[in-house]
């Protein structure tokens, strides 16, 4: 790689993806009312943590909000999302964290629910939990367990509209392309009639083999795979083992069939970084919308809401697409060298990228 593309690499920020206004954050918390914490548990062998996305400040149980789901490829263990396919609403926040601590998340959120409805699952319905997940096994010890309640407590007070991003919160054993990755997130606008529009990213990335990497537009995997060879650090290979969840945000009225429709769109973004979903990796999209809220309770009102006609959609589809790719380029960018059990390592993008010439 030579000329502009070389000095683009080693530019001082990552590339900037299509052509939609960013909000100011350049976060999924440009969608106002969403906020995002992280706790994060780095301790030798210990390399992972707990992300959560709150769609509002309000009792997510009693205060729903519409949302649909995406299986692009459905190599996971989350739960909640049969119920949320049927139903089409949110009524806890989004959990995210490793593969075996999905269970003590999952009771964490009941717990939660519990404490502020006393009568769940008794007088009134009982709650559907949502935690999704991806596999951190390589650099975290998965088989210790060690997320507990007090770690989803933790994420959930520390949530605000800054999100840090790369090894934090459920990104901190998380490998992409063969090297470091994690938490991940920007936002895209919209101009409607009535005014701009914001569709927010927000992605654990722990997918993709090296050789595959488009950076920007730019196959430079090749190109990294053969220096970590010559420097004898390439990582083993093998098949595509990984996993994204990628969750959407949107201030436009959507109802869940059209959010379901939306998070498909997180699939073109996905494949523009080099993913083929492969046969191991559960890649699962996410979308939710904050124009209005869904009681309940069946004596309170559903909303009466003008929703986006179907044919001005594809400006938010563009926005999904491309805040989920720039979320990618933004969780390789932030993500910084780690080292967890038995010693293995995952080297940050960055420190590579003005190396390929």
């Amino acid at each position: 790689m030579t000329g502009a593309n070389a000095r683009d690499l080693a530019a001082p920020a990552p590339p900037r993806i299509g052509l939609l206004e960013a909000g100011p954050l350049d976060a999924i918390t440009d969608v106002a009312g969403v906020t995002v914490g992280h706790a994060t548990l780095a301790d030798g062998p210990v390399q992972t943590g707990v992300t959560v996305i709150h769609p509002h400040g309000l009792d997510p149980y009693r205060h729903k909000v519409p949302a649909g789901a995406a299986v692009i490829n459905g190599f996971g263990k989350s739960v909640g999302l049969v119920q949320l396919e049927e139903l089409g609403q949110l009524e806890t926040p989004i959990a995210l964290t490793n593969t075996f601590s999905v269970p003590a998340v999952v009771q964490a959120q009941i717990r939660d629910c519990v404490r502020a409805n006393p009568e769940t699952g008794r007088a009134l319905p009982t709650v559907n939990p949502l935690v999704l997940e991806c596999n951190d096994g390589f650099l975290n010890d998965i088989q210790r367990m060690a997320v507990g309640d007090a770690h989803y407590r933790a994420a959930c007070d520390a949530a605000g509209e800054q999100v840090p991003q790369g090894a934090v919160g459920a990104g901190r054993g998380m490998s992409s392309f063969q090297l470091k990755g994690g938490i991940g997130t920007a936002s895209r606008r919209v101009q409607f009639a009535g005014g701009l529009r914001t569709v927010g990213a927000l992605v654990l990335a722990n997918y993709g083999l090296l050789p595959n990497l488009v950076w920007g537009g730019m196959p430079i995997g090749a190109r990294l795979a053969a220096l970590l060879e010559a420097e004898a650090l390439a990582a083993t290979a093998g098949p595509e083992k990984g996993s994204i969840i990628m969750v959407l945000a949107t201030d436009a009225a959507l109802d869940a069939r059209q959010l379901g429709r939306l998070a498909r769109r997180a699939a073109a973004g996905l494949a523009r970084t080099g993913s083929v979903y492969g046969h191991g990796s559960g890649d699962i999209a996410i979308a939710f919308s904050t124009a209005y809220t869904l009681p309940h309770l069946p004596q309170e009102s559903m909303p009466a809401v003008p929703l986006v006609h179907e044919s001005l959609l594809d400006g938010l589809f563009q926005a999904a697409a491309d805040s989920v790719e720039q979320a990618i380029v933004h969780a390789l960018w932030h993500a910084e060298r780690v080292t967890g059990r038995d010693g293995h390592d995952r080297r940050g993008l960055r420190e590579l990228l003005g190396r390929v010439g």
